[in-house]
């Protein structure tokens, strides 16, 4: 039986993520090298952490984060300003039959990190997790009595 063209499964397809990280590897080289022709855009160490592709590949979301977090507008409004550019780039670099429309979001996983990393460095944290599930199971008999 034929699969729906754009299945709800869970997650993105294999071919999405092959695409998205292709593009991913391709921008990241770009950028490196500086091979856009705009002075704002290569004074910026940019990294980009993850593309996500549409079921259809023809956009991708291109997540990104200038060095150390600085001048992230200013950085995101550079990459906006040389989309054009830069998917003309990437699409050199792959063989893909259409080049995907890039759209850049701020990646904020690195701030999720460090929010985690602060609470598991909390006292109070630290302290139910060393105490483990056997402690935990203890205060569930408790309760049912």
């Amino acid at each position: 039986m034929a699969q729906n063209r754009f299945s709800s499964s869970s997650g993105p397809s294999q071919r999405q993520l092959r695409v998205g990280e292709l593009i991913r590897r391709t921008l990241s080289e770009v950028l490196a090298r500086g091979d856009v022709h705009d002075p704002e855009l290569n004074r910026f160490s940019i990294t980009v952490g993850e593309v996500r592709c549409s079921p259809d590949l023809k956009v991708a979301m291109v997540y990104v984060l200038p060095l150390g977090g600085r001048d992230a507008d200013s950085a995101l409004v550079a990459l906006q300003r040389n989309k054009g550019e830069l998917r003309r780039l990437a699409a050199k670099g792959m063989s893909l039959k259409f080049a995907p429309e890039l759209r850049f979001m701020l990646d904020e996983t690195f701030d999720k990190l460090d929010d985690a990393r602060r609470m598991f460095s909390d006292e109070r944290v630290r302290r139910d997790v060393e105490s483990g599930p056997a402690d935990a199971g203890d205060e569930d008999d408790d309760a049912d009595r």
